[in-house]
């Protein structure tokens, strides 16, 4: 009988507070984290991690079980976001550290054309330059988020870009364990080793993702305080997966599957988990939908307002039953003087994941051999540097650790399928199996229909574009710990 009376009140409350607010354009406030990968979030069972920001977004909100980002590289994946199309539709915006590319429609440059004031947080777009305007991609940067909101205009509608270096490395060693987590309880990927070195690189990068929910924790109160709060769209998430090997810069889940929650009570039924599969291009356009905008055509990106503002849970649309993404170059990490990276595109279903890599002869997260390396001194660069990284290297000759060296830096074939029903942490590649022959057939051809629709270079026989673009970073160097 309580249980029939608490869900009574919280639909009375959802349309109690939909009739108050009526029909305004929404606030929108984006909260991204830099590099917070899936499932790290209490809301997904991650017992090792307390995210209770998170978590209320989550139970006042929708909480996607199947979100992807374009390309698990911070640049192309936040140009992905911001301009709702892949990123291989990008240009020179398709790499890391690289050049944003003018003439693409930007959803904040669209909502500030429209009357939103717009603003950005510290991490918006990047890394990389933005030389046709003076105002990041993700808004014009304010050093705090009072002075967005001092400077907001009475009664304007804001869209503000909450960026945050956290879970980015470099961490502080045992944050974690100090904080309080629990090592043990951390979750550890298949593809690692079970060791107290990667456990405790693990719980640091816990403590990263806790400070950054606190952090947006933070802005709610600021949102609730200004009587603001239910009627802004609420979307909570990252750029890509974990800064571990085999995670970012890889189409594995753990580089391409990322947290996400939107809230917003004016129309978003809450308490929900929605299990379709959506790309973080589709923000772009749903927040234009939201605000009753029309988005560009060529967005690529499908608005999820049609999802969001259903009464149910599970499997919402029929269609959203699989995603595309992909990886050119993260740092130019090969042997001189291949500039090139590490291109990939993939296409993840319920039940399979296929990965074409189309340089098969190059080293995924680079060279191994540091002296050779187009970047000079550059170790495995296109992995981040830490100890998980460095636990791997040395104990690579190791035989109980060859294996998950291997998984993480050696090289690949040119194709790459999972059995996800079988293998659901995709290291049991089954490419080259008889019975799975039929399967990888539909899915390639699955994957190039829509690589050619979508205009990829890379299939299109210009692929050598993003190979020869400038990189504007500095890459890692060897370490000497």
């Amino acid at each position: 009988m309580a249980l029939k009376i608490m869900k009574f009140l919280t639909v009375f409350v959802f349309f109690a507070t939909r009739l108050a607010l009526g029909t305004n354009q929404p606030n929108i406030v984006f909260a991204i984290a830099d590099d917070w990968g899936w499932p790290h979030a209490s809301a997904y069972g991650d017992t090792g991690i307390k995210t209770r920001t998170f978590d209320r977004l989550a139970k006042e909100g929708v909480l996607f079980e199947n979100a992807y980002i374009s390309s698990p590289s911070c640049t192309p994946s936040r140009g992905a976001i911001i301009t709702g199309q892949q990123f291989w539709r990008l240009r020179q915006g398709g790499n890391l550290w690289s050049i944003w590319p003018s003439g693409i429609p930007e959803y904040p440059e669209i909502l500030a054309k429209n009357g939103y004031f717009v603003g950005s947080y510290r991490k918006g777009w990047g890394p990389g330059r933005h030389p046709y305007s003076a105002t990041n991609p993700a808004g014009k940067r304010y050093s705090t988020v009072d002075e967005f909101f001092e400077a907001r205009p009475a009664d304007s509608a804001f869209c503000l870009w909450f960026g945050t270096g956290d879970p980015h490395r470099p961490y502080a060693p045992g944050n974690g364990i100090r904080s309080g987590i629990d090592p043990s309880e951390v979750h550890l990927f298949e593809h690692y080793p079970d060791v107290r070195e990667i456990r405790s690189d693990i719980a640091d990068y816990y403590w990263e993702i806790e400070r950054f929910d606190r952090e947006v924790g933070t802005l709610i109160r600021r949102l609730e305080k200004m009587g603001e709060l239910d009627n802004t769209i609420i979307v909570m998430t990252s750029d890509h997966g974990m800064p571990f090997p085999r995670a970012k810069a890889n189409l594995y889940d753990a580089g391409t599957r990322i947290p996400l929650v939107i809230r917003w009570p004016v129309r978003i039924p809450p308490g929900r988990r929605v299990t379709d599969f959506v790309s973080a291009t589709d923000l772009a356009p749903t927040f234009l939908e939201a605000a009753e905008l029309s988005a560009p055509e060529n967005m690529t990106g499908q608005s999820l307002l049609a999802l969001l503002t259903s009464n149910g849970s599970g499997r919402i649309e029929t269609a959203r039953n699989h995603i595309f993404f992909g990886m050119e170059r993260h740092v130019p990490a090969q042997e001189a003087p291949d500039s090139g990276g590490y291109p990939m595109r993939g296409i993840r279903t319920d039940k399979y994941l296929y990965i074409r890599n189309f340089e098969p002869g190059r080293w995924p997260a680079g060279t191994p051999n540091y002296s050779k390396a187009f970047i000079q001194n550059g170790w495995l660069a296109a992995c981040d540097n830490g100890p998980t990284k460095w636990y791997l290297w040395l104990h690579r000759n190791d035989s109980e650790v060859k294996r998950y060296y291997d998984l993480a830096f050696g090289t690949r074939p040119a194709e790459e399928l999972y059995d996800l029903k079988k293998d659901p942490a995709q290291v049991n590649n089954v490419a080259g199996n008889k019975e799975y022959r039929s399967i990888k057939k539909d899915l390639a051809i699955r994957l190039f229909e829509n690589l050619d629709a979508t205009g990829d270079p890379r299939v299109q026989g210009r692929g050598k574009f993003f190979d020869l673009q400038p990189y504007l970073g500095q890459g890692p160097i060897y370490p000497n710990q």
